[in-house]
């Protein structure tokens, strides 16, 4: 048996995504990006594992991702992997944080949501 020492939670944002305003926000496609890279000499990769966890959601927003366990409520006030949005909105983000440098020093694309 293995022991309890903390909680996980899953919670389910089909809903909350269901009723949620998309962003347009367009991706890059992975062969679109493979054709950018292919002339390229130097490759390096960054590993954005808690970059949605950077992310802050606003304030009135946060009451929409509210939920409710035996000890009380939470609520998120960072983006979490879920929301249909999240993908998108960080990639908007970090193209506006490297846009001097998109297209001529690197590129900026998501291959794991």
């Amino acid at each position: 048996m293995r022991p309890l020492n903390g909680w996980r939670v899953c919670t389910d944002y089909q809903k909350l995504n269901a009723w949620t305003e998309n962003n347009h926000f367009l991706m890059p496609f992975m062969d679109q990006m493979f054709d950018r890279l292919a002339l390229k000499g130097w490759y390096c990769f960054l590993d954005s594992y808690s970059g949605y966890n950077q992310i802050s959601i606003a304030p009135e927003d946060q009451e929409k991702k509210t939920f409710t366990f035996p000890y009380g409520t939470f609520a998120f006030k960072r983006m979490r992997l879920g929301f249909c949005n999240t993908p998108f909105t960080f990639n908007k983000c970090m193209m506006s944080i490297f846009s001097d440098m998109v297209e001529d020093t690197i590129e900026v694309f998501m291959d794991d949501f």
